[in-house]
């Protein structure tokens, strides 16, 4: 069967002259698979430079690779046919971080929700449209008389952004890419909109991507995570294993600063240098931070190792294990359990 979206061996850098001396990778080597007929929740979880943006950026088409590709249902996702990309939109849909900023402010909420309807010809006419607006916020927990006629800032930051959940759900979409979308609500709106897209997934049979720099919240909604350190994938797999048993260090890492309820850390790493530290050329790029780091951590980017089958790890203290292949990963995380 087709993947639904395939990202294949994806290098995205940006700038660079004649010497590429200002050069920056953004994303390094990735791989990944949305399997059309088996949907799930795949989390990206990594600090800010890790590549996130770039990667949802390029989920959706916004921007090409410069290397490798990204496939839709097959076919080179800049080289759709007008009918194609159409499709590609209705099917990949996004929430972005900043609710307010994808709203006019000029026009009522109803605004939002109504284009789309016209647009991909939702409906027959007007009273169905009106239907499919109430039951998509419904489905998100809002109540229409609540919302509808109102302007943006009449609403809560947590109603704008179920109303951008209930715009993706319009369309019946097959993927919903959910860039950093509860990073400006507070905890008791998170916790309603990431119930949300559960229940989407779960009711629904849409796939999710969820890019967030908050490992806690990837272990709430994933059912697998990649770790993104610096453009390059560390860790990935199964989301049990990769939070309650970490293996790279930068996720151990991640693990250790998440806040307790007690003054006790039972997870702790010990940093030989910090997030400003220069990577060594052609080596290692967490090798800097790292106290498990080796020679051989100077030499090469580590590959991914099989540590389990379910999960693989980017470092060197597991080079006794399987080599996965560089566009396995993909493969790796809609494998069944």
């Amino acid at each position: 069967m087709t993947p639904l979206l395939e990202f294949h061996r994806v290098t995205r850098s940006f700038g660079g002259g004649l010497l590429e001396r200002d050069r920056v990778v953004a994303l390094d080597d990735f791989s990944l698979t949305i399997d059309a007929e088996r949907p799930s929740i795949t989390a990206i979880v990594g600090e800010s430079g890790s590549g996130k943006t770039t990667l949802a950026r390029l989920l959706l088409g916004f921007i090409a690779p410069s290397a490798g590709s990204v496939q839709y249902r097959g076919r080179d996702l800049h080289a759709l046919s007008r009918s194609e990309r159409r499709a590609f939109r209705r099917e990949v849909q996004a929430i972005f971080q900043d609710p307010y900023g994808v709203y006019n402010p000029f026009y009522r909420v109803d605004h939002v929700l109504t284009t789309p309807v016209a647009r991909f010809g939702l409906a027959a006419s007007r009273s169905e449209g009106r239907a499919l607006i109430e039951d998509a916020l419904h489905a998100v927990g809002l109540r229409p008389e609540e919302i509808l006629g109102r302007f943006p800032h009449q609403l809560s930051g947590g109603q704008r952004q179920r109303v951008m959940v209930a715009r993706a759900l319009l369309l019946r979409p097959r993927l919903i890419v959910a860039d950093e979308p509860v990073s400006m609500v507070d905890a008791s709106l998170r916790a309603t909109i990431l119930a949300s897209l559960q229940q989407l997934h779960r009711e629904r049979g849409i796939s999710i991507i969820y890019i967030t720099h908050d490992l806690a919240t990837a272990y709430q909604v994933a059912d697998n995570v990649v770790v993104l350190y610096r453009a390059r994938v560390a860790e990935a797999g199964d989301v049990e294993l990769v939070v309650k048993s970490p293996r790279h260090p930068y996720t151990q890492l991640l693990i250790a600063s998440i806040p307790r309820a007690t003054t006790e850390r039972d997870w702790f790493v010990e940093e030989r240098g910090d997030a400003t530290s220069e990577a060594p050329r052609g080596g290692c790029n967490f090798a800097p931070r790292c106290p498990a780091a080796m020679p051989v951590c100077a030499t090469a980017p580590p590959p991914m190792f099989r540590t389990e089958r379910d999960r693989a790890t980017a470092c060197y203290q597991y080079r006794d294990r399987e080599v996965l292949a560089a566009d396995a990963l993909g493969e790796l995380l809609i494998e069944p359990s």
